[in-house]
């Protein structure tokens, strides 16, 4: 850090990833951070969630995360909820699937075919 401006950045940024996580209507980005999830490589399809959100600048999407998903075997499970609450669950997530998530789901309304966890449960 060399000026306050450079703080003043920092505390704004930090500001953006605080209210996208707090965002009440609109899409909501769940990820299931159990020790389960985070052993499968939750962690950075979050941050790459998260990322995606910021650098399209989606107000209107929250990115959080939960507990245990009840799927342990399908981890990392993200969880789309579009403006009415109606759910999509995607299993086996991999980080570079948060930006078609966003992309594909949260932006276009098409749903992730090949990410569905009903896909997964035969």
């Amino acid at each position: 850090m060399k000026s306050l401006d450079d703080l003043k950045k920092i505390r704004e940024a930090a500001a953006q990833k605080m209210s996208m996580r707090e965002q009440k209507d609109g899409y909501r980005v769940v990820v299931g951070m159990a020790t389960c999830g985070i052993t499968a490589g939750a962690r950075p399809v979050l941050n790459a969630l998260v990322e995606e959100v910021s650098k399209r600048n989606l107000l209107n999407v929250t990115v959080t995360q939960v507990g245990c998903m009840g799927q342990c075997a399908l981890e990392p499970i993200v969880e789309v909820y579009n403006t009415v609450g109606e759910r999509t669950t995607y299993c086996r997530v991999k980080e570079k699937d948060a930006q078609r998530i966003i992309t594909e789901h949260v932006i276009g309304g098409k749903v992730v075919e090949d990410l569905l966890i009903t896909k997964f449960l035969k």
